[in-house]
């Protein structure tokens, strides 16, 4: 809440102006508003600074409140004096009612506060904890993969046939990818959190983007993956590496949580000054009530099986978005999920501009 992060100078300025401007405005209409109903007003006015403002403030608001209503409003005016007992006990029920409130709303203000603290804490402990168990798993599986074969390597060098070797070292070719597209996982999130990368865009060819990131795709795939380029696609000033990074999420995604030998579409397209691409796949889909979870940060979908940090999707949103563009998903009417990205760019149809 802004007022709590006012300074006590300007609580206490704040407190003291409204009772004052509330008294006057009382004093005005005197003749019209009973004293006691001023009190009333005056005593709303302290409890709602009690719910914004620290105690010393509201307790000063208090005082003040309950000597403007003795002094100008309770017969002798213009004097403390008291006459009758009614219009004491008044007073007196006033203060007494103004200073509880104020002492109480503070307590319970601070035990709110520390509530949602704790909370917010717990939350930040179970994100972090879903963290540190996903890279527990996808850290150290690859590591120990990269050492396991090294060591066969070193012990068996005489030993072993070629293609022996050979398939030893695509293990170590695919824990080294693995391990690789975690470590920029991190290290993207921590930019986009941080804010502090800007856009480097340059003319790019999508299709020769897209055969990239496939071929970048881990050696032991079993997927089909079926891109049918339109040559006519014209050049996309995007930052390219960013998009390829997305690119390299969603068809890796697919790839990983569909069924062995499964098969991964991707289209490309351009309308209305926009880029357009889908990444599609005939798995299970997206459960509906999951569809606007799994692009936060450390999501999982039930049941995805082990591995995975959940930050592929969070951080494709987040590329998408700092080009101004738009990243959903929605399920085929044939079974399996669709990645639709659009991204507002300039375009040209001379391929010779992407080597300037």
């Amino acid at each position: 809440m802004p007022t709590k992060k006012k300074s006590t100078a300007t609580q206490l300025i704040i407190s003291i102006v409204l009772v004052v401007a509330l008294s006057a405005l009382g004093y005005v209409f005197r003749k019209y508003v009973d004293y006691m109903a001023v009190a009333l007003i005056l005593l709303l006015a302290v409890s709602t600074l009690a719910i914004l403002f620290d105690i010393f403030s509201v307790l000063i608001a208090a005082i003040l409140s309950a000597l403007i209503l003795n002094f100008f409003f309770i017969e002798p005016y213009l004097n403390y004096k008291i006459n009758d007992t009614e219009s004491a006990l008044l007073f007196f029920i006033y203060i007494f009612i103004a200073l509880v409130n104020a002492v109480l709303t503070n307590r319970l203000r601070k035990q709110e506060s520390k509530i949602r603290d704790r909370e917010e804490k717990e939350n930040t402990i179970k994100i972090y904890n879903t963290l540190l168990n996903s890279l527990s798993h996808e850290l150290k599986t690859p590591i120990a993969t990269i050492i396991g074969t090294i060591d066969t390597l070193k012990e068996s060098d005489t030993i072993l046939l070629p293609d022996q070797r050979m398939e030893l070292l695509s293990e170590i070719g695919i824990a080294s990818n693995r391990l690789n597209t975690q470590v920029e996982n991190l290290l993207n999130m921590s930019r986009l959190e941080a804010g502090n990368f800007q856009l480097k865009t340059d003319w790019t060819d999508i299709n020769e983007l897209i055969f990239i990131v496939i071929r970048k795709l881990p050696e032991n795939n079993t997927h089909t993956v079926v891109f049918d380029p339109d040559e006519k696609l014209p050049l996309f000033k995007v930052d390219r590496g960013l998009v390829e990074t997305v690119l390299y999420n969603l068809i890796n995604n697919a790839v990983r949580y569909t069924p062995v030998k499964s098969t991964v579409t991707i289209f490309t397209g351009y309308t209305d000054g926009h880029l357009n691409i889908k990444v599609s796949d005939n798995g299970k889909g997206i459960p509906p009530s999951e569809a606007d979870l799994i692009f936060n940060k450390f999501y999982r979908l039930p049941n995805s099986g082990t591995g995975g940090s959940g930050l592929g999707l969070s951080i494709a949103k987040g590329f998408i978005e700092a080009h101004h563009g738009n990243i959903s998903v929605d399920n085929n009417k044939s079974g399996g999920a669709v990645f639709t990205i659009s991204i507002p760019c300039e375009i040209s149809y001379l391929k010779n501009l992407k080597n300037e």
